[in-house]
């Protein structure tokens, strides 16, 4: 006898349908999986086979099982067949009525006695079976509240193959898991996670404000300053001035993790931007995604939130460049010989570096030992190219002996997180007619049309673009980073004032 059963398989952050056919004819009681299967899923026939054992379920002597997955050109992996195939051995053999099969999806991994483990990747494949017209899926138990958050589909949790084989000959015996995802979502955020103040950071006041428009506009930022200015404490308190994530954001941000394993607990959304700090010793495919099991990196997982690079100029050069493309683009492409494959990466970059291999050139105490040839070849690790798209170049200088004894004051993170929603409201106002963009992400028609200056501000702009070498692309970063100042100002125009503040984030950090 023949059965079909659907189920879903992961390329990148997005899943597709599989079909899992099961044909019983004569034999030795062998299973045997083609498809392109990977190892796990080839073992699954041993998993299986002990699985509908436990359950008391009497195999048809003599008889031998094809298990094909198709597409059989796209690669399998993973134990996440293993519910699709035992349904679908189960209906060969007529213990399941074949008839409700065809409206559902399934899948999961079987434990030797039956029982049902959760998986990773289960969102994605919740959302492709319901662009796929399925009425229902049967997932694991441990995955029901990361499934629930489609909506417009029924999910089914069970924790055995036995509860699986129920549902199938008779629907009413289990019902739909159920929970309001955007309202357990928006109860999340009213109770919204501390981070640790901006005003702990004494002095800096040109830095916070840097950090401030880097928030509102969603500028990439470097910060160069001898060791102990105070870079990775200002990095570190870049998230509680950010917008919150939106719901939408959050259902983005948890695919992305739960094809990446990260939804640890696997029973709710991702509530907060990511703050993902890597080592300057990370491999690329730790930055940038693939292995042999193709996995997001940390560029990726860093999506919608904050990528720190700490000691930037001690990354490897060839490490740095692949950031170029996800600057730009918004994503990174993963190509293999066998698959291409696409990350989300909106990132938010801040970087730190010294300002020479010793820290110490241009520092007011300490004396630099360090050659001109030594620190240009220092910033030499930091391509042109790469440093054009970092948006704000700000100096962290060492604080001064009254800074370091005397209280810190300014405004707390609070308070310019107010500041920066203002901004943020006023950027999605005006342009509610297009895709909402942060002034850092405009394209060059949004540009155009929003960043428009004065003859003034017009002449300021290109005299600074002679004198200090400027590229086209640095000159369009200033007219964004100008637009974001004039946001956190309350200006619908963009003055000469803000142009030239503007220019300074871009005159300052300059290699040599």
């Amino acid at each position: 006898m023949f059965a079909r059963v659907f189920s879903g398989g992961l390329i990148g952050v997005d899943a597709y349908r599989i079909e899992v056919e099961v044909d019983c004819s004569g034999g030795i009681g062998q299973i045997q999986v083609v498809g392109l299967p990977d190892a796990s899923v080839k073992e699954s026939q041993e998993r299986v086979r002990a699985a509908i054992k436990s359950c008391s379920f009497l195999m048809p002597p003599a008889k031998k099982w094809v298990v094909n997955m198709a597409p059989a050109d796209t690669r399998k992996e993973g134990p996440l067949y293993d519910l699709p195939i035992a349904i679908g051995i189960l209906t060969s053999t007529g213990m399941i009525d074949n008839r409700r099969i065809s409206k559902y999806w399934f899948v999961g991994e079987l434990g030797l006695d039956g029982s049902i483990r959760g998986v990773t990747g289960i969102l994605p494949i919740v959302i492709a079976a319901k662009e796929q017209g399925a009425q229902a899926i049967v997932i694991p138990e441990a995955n029901a509240e990361e499934a629930s958050l489609v909506e417009g589909i029924s999910v089914f949790a069970v924790s055995h193959l036995l509860q699986a084989c129920l549902l199938m000959n008779d629907p009413e015996s289990l019902t739909p898991y159920q929970m309001n995802a955007r309202e357990k979502f928006e109860n999340h955020s009213s109770r919204r996670r501390q981070f640790a103040d901006l005003r702990e950071v004494k002095g800096q006041k040109h830095a916070k404000r840097a950090l401030e428009i880097s928030a509102a506009g969603r500028h990439n930022i470097l910060m160069v300053g001898p060791p102990g200015s105070g870079k990775s404490m200002l990095a570190q308190r870049l998230p509680g001035i950010m917008p919150p994530l939106s719901f939408e954001e959050a259902i983005e941000l948890t695919k992305l993790y739960s094809v990446a394993g990260l939804v640890t607990d696997r029973s709710s959304l991702v509530h907060d931007r990511p703050f993902r700090a890597p080592h300057h010793t990370a491999s690329a495919v730790g930055l940038t995604g693939g292995g042999a099991n193709p996995k997001p990196g940390e560029i990726s997982l860093s999506h919608k939130g904050v990528l720190f690079l700490d000691e930037l100029t001690e990354f490897p050069r060839h490490h740095l460049e692949t950031l170029r493309q996800p600057l730009e683009t918004a994503n990174i492409v993963i190509s293999r010989a066998q698959q291409t494959i696409t990350y989300p990466a909106s990132f938010l970059l801040v970087a730190a570096c010294n300002p020479c291999p010793c820290g110490y050139r241009g520092d007011s105490v300490k004396y630099c030992v360090c050659t001109p040839s030594q620190a240009d070849r220092y910033w030499n690790r930091i391509s042109g190219p790469l440093l054009d798209r970092i948006d704000l170049h700000v100096e962290v200088a060492r604080l001064s002996e009254g800074e370091l004894s005397t209280y810190s004051e300014g405004s707390t993170s609070e308070e310019i997180r107010v500041r920066v929603l203002k901004a943020v409201d006023r950027q999605r106002e005006r342009l509610i007619d297009e895709p909402f963009q942060y002034n850092g992400q405009l394209n060059q028609k949004q540009l155009a049309r929003h960043c428009r200056i004065d003859e003034q501000s017009r002449f300021i702009l290109a005299r600074a673009v002679t004198q200090l070498g400027l590229s086209a692309r640095a000159h369009d970063r200033i007219l964004r980073i100008a637009r974001t100042i004039a946001d956190l100002s309350g200006s619908e125009r963009i003055s000469s004032e803000h142009v030239l503040e503007a220019i300074r984030y871009r005159s300052q950090c300059r290699a040599g």
